[in-house]
């Protein structure tokens, strides 16, 4: 499905980054595996991703620095050629009470979440328009899919700066699409909501917490990390050549306001 193509994941020795970029060598593209810490877990899912008969390599950036990111960019299209895909992942939390959350707190999920989100799109970007479209490898020039949230939607108190970072993310995605869209960019988004990884380990971890949380998702279990990574090799693909500027939810129905189930 995507054979002979070349992606970038961020966050990618983990968690829903991880999934993505094995799914990316298992359909055939070549993959960079973003990491910022944890090197050993990086070059675990690289030599995973190998053994699907691709190429891989783990390179080290923080995405919320642009030295670190132009580098990042730079280095892949020295080792591989160029860029077709593009996934930023990376993503944190730091949740706490509006009241209590430090200025330090909201910038360091915003630069994270949403800036290194720009950075890497504004760098893969620049790769896409000078080499344009390669019919035998992809009707587009280049993919970008977005990591997002069903929280760009979803008011979630305590996360004040997660939200707003993928509110961010969802307006920042369909701008890109139809600015770029000429050019025969696509720019979408995948938006997960619960999804069994370490992030919120809290939610699922214990029955009591599990239980409670499935009241919010009508489709009655929660997502794994493949979930999400299916929807994105799916975006990247020219299956979904004529899909421009959507956020696909992967949340079993967490979006449904599923408290009206029963009339409210």
């Amino acid at each position: 499905m995507l054979t002979g193509q070349k992606a970038l994941v961020t966050g990618a020795n983990s968690g829903i980054g991880k999934a993505t970029a094995l799914a990316l060598g298992r359909a055939g593209a070549d993959v960079v595996v973003n990491y910022v810490s944890d090197r050993p877990s990086a070059e675990a899912v690289v030599k995973e991703i190998e053994g699907h008969g691709v190429r891989a390599y783990a390179h080290q950036a923080d995405v919320s620095q642009e030295d670190q990111v132009v580098d990042m960019v730079k280095t892949m299209v020295d080792q591989f050629g160029t860029i077709d895909i593009l996934v930023p992942n990376a993503g944190l939390q730091r949740d706490a009470a509006t009241v209590e959350m430090t200025l330090a707190e909201w910038r360091q999920v915003l630069e994270v979440n949403l800036t290194g989100q720009f950075l890497c799109a504004r760098e893969a970007i620049k790769e896409f328009v000078r080499r344009g479209v390669v019919p035998e490898v992809s009707r587009a020039a280049g993919k970008i899919v977005c990591m997002s949230s069903v929280h760009q939607i979803i008011p979630w108190a305590g996360h004040v700066n997660y939200a707003a970072s993928k509110g961010g993310v969802s307006m920042m995605m369909q701008t890109l699409a139809q600015e770029l869209a000429p050019q025969r960019i696509r720019v979408n988004a995948v938006a997960p909501g619960a999804i069994k990884t370490p992030i919120n380990r809290d939610a699922w971890e214990t029955p009591e917490a599990l239980t409670e949380l499935l009241t919010l998702i009508p489709y009655g279990r929660i997502g794994v990390p493949d979930d999400i990574a299916n929807a994105v090799v799916m975006l990247a693909s020219d299956l979904c050549d004529y899909v421009v500027g959507t956020t696909l939810y992967v949340d079993g129905g967490m979006t449904l306001f599923p408290g009206f189930a029963t009339g409210g």
